[in-house]
């Protein structure tokens, strides 16, 4: 743990807050109608290299019905929106950005993490700068950001429910590991997931492709909340990619949206996703003759 990510007491407890359906948020159809940047979709191997030494992968289990991965910022958690404004004030601090547009610009690139998002917006400026920015940015995420959010609603009764049918459940997140770890045990979530990938397991791809390599006849699921979530479902053999559509001010990603990057289901809340799991299960295979994933993992 970074010293002074937290303040003294350990980690904060989440105080209620105002819902974001009570926000003075702008109709959907104004914000989809609402021209935003959109930076272009990096090449995952461009992401910010990690550091050598980190975890090894945990030991494999056994894969009853497939493996579901979940994203965990704007997916599992109703935070987006606080992270969003964090993110905008440290780079009109940082860079000088008007605090609007830069957090514009973050929703545009999530998906990645901070630093690789500080790279393609200001890629002219220092690494130095970049880092110190992305170090004040992980501080205030975990106090302005973790200390208040929680789950959306629907999340606790969602995942009991694929945990019921025999699902893996995993989180992989592009922040630190142990904060994601502590955010999950304080909201009681922690229970229903087999491991907690973060940034010291490397980068959200590279998660995906060790589970891949583990279960290679096994259905792979990515539920996520950004074009990058999608994309990189895309980038792997034999991954579906699940959207959690959005309405936050400023911004709207619609299922449409998701859909037309890659998404196999997308909705505003993933409450129907357990039958949307085995709606996609039950197709029949595509024309291009790929193997349909047998309902069954493998050991590994």
């Amino acid at each position: 743990m970074v010293k002074g990510s937290f303040p003294s007491g350990g980690m904060p407890r989440r105080t209620p807050r105002k819902s974001e359906a009570n926000a003075p948020n702008p109709p959907a159809e104004e914000l989809s109608s609402t021209p935003l940047p959109m930076v272009g979709a990096a090449s995952h191997r461009s992401e910010i290299a990690r550091p050598p030494g980190r975890s090894p992968p945990p030991n494999p289990v056994r894969v009853e019905r497939g493996v579901v991965i979940f994203d965990l910022d704007g997916t599992l958690l109703d935070d987006l929106s606080l992270i969003s404004h964090v993110a905008g004030e440290v780079m009109h601090q940082v860079f000088g950005t008007p605090p609007e547009e830069a957090r514009i610009h973050y929703l545009a690139t999530t998906g990645l993490p901070f630093e690789a998002q500080l790279a393609q917006l200001y890629p002219t400026a220092p690494v130095q700068l970049r880092a110190s920015a992305a170090a004040t940015f992980h501080q205030r995420k975990v106090t302005e950001a973790y200390a208040h959010a929680g789950p959306f609603p629907e999340v606790p009764g969602m995942l009991k429910r694929l945990a019921q049918a025999r699902w893996t459940l995993v989180v992989s997140t592009g922040g630190e590991t142990e904060m994601a770890e502590l955010v999950l045990e304080r909201e009681g979530l922690r229970f229903w997931f087999e491991a907690v990938l973060g940034s010291r397991e490397g980068t959200k791809r590279e998660h995906l492709a060790e589970y891949r390599r583990r279960y290679p006849d096994a259905p792979l699921i990515l539920v996520g909340d950004s074009r990058f979530d999608m994309e990189t479902a895309q980038s792997l053999p034999g991954i579906v990619g699940i959207g959690r559509a959005s309405r936050i001010h400023g911004w709207a990603l619609t299922p449409g949206d998701l859909t037309r990057w890659g998404a196999a289901w997308s909705d505003y809340s993933l409450a129907g996703l357990p039958d949307a799991l085995e709606e996609i299960l039950a197709r029949p295979p595509r024309s291009s003759g790929r193997r349909k994933n047998p309902r069954a993992g493998t050991r590994k």
